[in-house]
């Protein structure tokens, strides 16, 4: 159960407009951002910052999702991995890769380009950083410098988001708690830490 409520959507009509871009995207708009909506200015810089981490055409956006969700794994952090996982599943990437994002090494879902990428979102998620020279070498073979610094982008922000949500216990949505019950759960995942003060209803979006 959440440690703090997050505010009611109703309350926070000036930030309407980027909440519906997020539904888009994700199919609700998550907990975590009426938490932040705490903190005054919060709120619109984390959704700027947002936008740029994940709104640029540096990598593409399914990849970026992947290193979302492995940078979470990293950190530990299961309202992340979850969510990170079900926006990956809406964006195309099919569950059994994101089932077995946890054996990237070795699975053969994964080409050695996005195995290049994910050993350097996991590597960054841990304490302390794990990330090695060898990991920015073997990225290279694959990508720009460009390209990995959109990679390490994407694996910052969502530092932040694992510190927040882990910290906060933040409520997990019905979506990613169906994603994560019915895709991941498998490896160990579970929401236990994230579950809300009433049972859930619904099902994935």
């Amino acid at each position: 159960m959440a440690h703090i409520d997050p505010l009611a959507r109703e309350d926070l009509a000036e930030f309407e407009p980027g909440f519906e871009l997020v539904e888009q995207m994700m199919g609700f708009v998550p907990n975590s951002m009426f938490t932040m909506a705490r903190v005054p200015g919060l709120l619109p810089a984390f959704q700027g910052l947002g936008a740029a981490v994940l709104g640029n055409p540096i990598i593409p956006r399914d990849l970026a999702q992947m290193v979302a969700m492995m940078a979470s794994v990293g950190a530990g952090c299961r309202y992340c991995q979850a969510h990170t996982g079900h926006t990956a599943e809406r964006m195309g990437v099919p569950p059994e890769k994101l089932e077995g994002i946890w054996t990237f090494e070795t699975s053969e879902h994964f080409s050695d380009a996005e195995r290049a990428a994910l050993r350097i979102a996991f590597h960054s998620g841990q304490q302390p950083n794990a990330a090695t020279p060898a990991d920015f070498d073997a990225a290279r073979e694959y990508y720009s410098d460009d390209e990995i610094a959109a990679i390490v982008a994407v694996c910052s922000f969502f530092g932040y988001l694992n510190r927040w949500n882990d910290t906060m216990a933040t409520t997990l949505e019905d979506s990613p708690r169906h994603f994560g019950e019915t895709v991941i759960a498998s490896n160990g995942w579970t929401g236990d830490r994230h579950t809300p003060a009433e049972p859930i209803t619904d099902t994935r979006v």
